[in-house]
């Protein structure tokens, strides 16, 4: 008889990209910016297609009927956050109502921003094997000094993040109780793009970021 630890069961996790922001201050859809030959929210949605994680949810809402032409490509399920000047929370109860209406057997959802140029499949993965190995029930990246997303929650924290309000979204739960949370040093991450000046910077130092993996 073998004295070996069973293997822990496959963790059914499914990834939710927020998408729904009006980029004010881009002054122009960011999830449309090209980089290195991609638009944001379609290098996102590749990535997101290459990991384990299923399904894919995207959050759409200021100017979708723009951005949702991006997304015909890809086997994801697309939702429109009616509610999306509220700020992020109302996109993360989107995210999550839509995969569990999906799915009543996901174990966890990873929430994903579109705007990290470095966001990719290996990104992805290493939260995956981050949560394995410690059994923490949310695992984020940690950047610039701070837990963040890209964030992994386990289906015990789906309550807490449907009742989320305003523009903060998950902050609270991934920094107020660090015992909780595994984090996952990702500095690359902490690049976004928010503003002109953001773009501009990434074109010039080469169009950025590797491109998602096949």
């Amino acid at each position: 008889m073998s004295d070996a630890a069973p293997a822990r069961p496959t963790l059914r996790c499914g990834l939710v990209i927020l998408a729904a922001g009006a980029s004010t201050r881009m002054g122009a859809p960011k999830q449309l910016l090209e980089v290195a030959g991609k638009c944001l929210l379609a290098r996102a949605v590749e990535a997101a297609l290459a990991s384990p994680a299923w399904p894919v949810v995207v959050v759409l809402g200021a100017n979708a009927s723009a951005i949702r032409p991006v997304l015909a490509p890809y086997p994801v399920l697309v939702t429109e956050n009616e509610a999306w000047s509220e700020g992020m929370a109302a996109s993360i109860r989107a995210g999550i109502h839509t995969l569990q209406q999906f799915s009543h057997h996901v174990d966890a959802a990873l929430l994903a921003l579109c705007d990290q140029p470095a966001f990719c499949a290996d990104t992805i993965d290493r939260l995956l094997i981050a949560q394995r190995t410690t059994g923490r029930t949310i695992v984020a990246a940690r950047y610039a000094g701070r837990c963040a997303a890209p964030a992994l929650f386990l289906r015990e924290h789906f309550p807490a993040l449907v009742a989320l309000t305003g523009e903060a979204g998950a902050r609270a739960l991934l920094n107020e109780q660090p015992e909780r949370v595994a984090c996952v040093d990702l500095p690359e991450l902490e690049l976004d793009l928010d503003t002109p000046s953001d773009f501009a910077a990434l074109r010039k130092i080469g169009a950025g970021a590797p491109a998602p993996s096949p």
